[in-house]
């Protein structure tokens, strides 16, 4: 069977989906495993003080 994404646009249309019995799986937001992966190292580089100001794209491509 195929999956589908469906986005109710009330809570009257989950209850409806309820109701009819349709089986699903209830996610307030979904990410690829790479993009929570990626926060997670953030988040434990920041904790350890590893962070590099942002001062511009040209001071990152070396152009200052």
């Amino acid at each position: 069977m195929d999956a589908l994404i469906i986005y109710p646009e009330n809570k009257e249309q989950l209850t409806a989906m309820k109701a009819k019995k349709i089986t699903f799986e209830q996610k307030s937001e979904v990410y690829p495993d790479y993009v929570v992966q990626g926060v997670k190292e953030s988040l434990k580089q920041a904790k350890e003080g590893k962070l590099t100001p942002y001062t511009g794209v040209r001071d990152m491509l070396g152009l200052s």
